[in-house]
């Protein structure tokens, strides 16, 4: 059973128009791609973040055009949030003209402007240590999005041990949806994630607000004591997959899907926002063979 308990909906009134735009963008980016994937017009696999865009979205502003960025294979929202390039990163999904690496880089490994993604589990990690080695001193840091699956790495543990040794800006964003491609984390993670990072005494902050601004208010400082110390943190969102692992195949029980689906942010900011009725139109989830 996945453990994750179904998030607080919160009485704040909606996003702003430019979050909103964001949440979006990233919503309707991933449900085309399903779309291609049943139409046979995209070869490969892809892993969609539905449900989990306001994670990245909330943290945007948060993150300086001087920052790097490094992305796991769930990872379209993370690059859609920090650059708003659509057409290049779907053209880089399909290998057609105007992608972002040639074509070459697909759906799990992108770089473009301080922004890299992996499909190889804790890859990003070690790397990110290094980079933040670098930037140390310089008032930008590191930012590396993981899953809670990934914490069943060796990677994660050297990369943290080595940031807290050298107190390096490195901030590690978990995206704790209870479930790891098909194992509920409960049956193959011991202890808490909080626990592992206070091994290292690497400072760990745990979100489970799906409110784009409450969660800014929250991180907003802990991310400035990141750049300023320098000092990493781990910042652990409980959230949310709504869709499949990678395209049609999801493990779930229809109850533990149904229970993800409540916490959504989209039909909590559909109901609230009653000025843009249409933009939240036909927004519903396919299937992909």
């Amino acid at each position: 059973m996945i453990v994750t308990d179904a998030s607080p909906q919160s009485l704040r009134p909606p996003p702003s128009d430019q979050d909103l735009r964001s949440l979006l963008l990233i919503r309707h980016f991933e449900l085309a791609l399903l779309r291609l994937f049943e139409q046979g017009a995209v070869s490969g696999t892809t892993h969609t973040c539905l449900g989990q865009e306001y994670v990245p979205v909330a943290l945007a502003p948060l993150l300086l055009d001087e920052d790097f960025v490094f992305s796991n294979h769930r990872g379209h929202g993370h690059f859609l949030a920090r650059h708003a390039e659509p057409y290049g990163l779907l053209a880089e999904i399909m290998g057609r003209e105007g992608a972002l690496c040639g074509g070459v880089g697909g759906s799990q490994h992108v770089y473009h402007r301080r922004f890299l993604s992996t499909g190889v589990q804790g890859e990003s990690l070690p790397v990110a240590t290094g980079v933040a080695l670098k930037l140390a001193g310089s008032g930008a840091l590191a930012c590396a999005y993981v899953g809670d699956g990934t914490w069943g790495e060796g990677a994660v543990y050297e990369a943290l041990n080595m940031a807290a040794l050298w107190r390096l800006p490195l901030l590690v964003v978990v995206e704790h949806n209870g479930i790891a491609q098909s194992t509920p984390t409960s049956a193959q993670l011991a202890g808490t994630i909080g626990a592992r990072a206070a091994a290292f005494s690497v400072r760990h902050h745990r979100i489970t607000s799906t409110d784009v601004e409450e969660i800014r208010a929250e991180l907003a400082p802990l991310v400035a004591a990141v750049r300023s110390e320098p000092a990493p943190l781990v910042a652990e969102f409980v959230t949310h997959r709504i869709g499949p692992h990678s395209k049609g195949d999801d493990t779930r029980s229809p109850a533990e899907i149904e229970r993800a689906r409540r916490s959504d942010w989209h039909a909590r900011y559909a109901a609230a926002d009653a000025r843009k009725p249409r933009i939240f139109h036909d927004m519903r989830i396919g299937r992909a063979r």
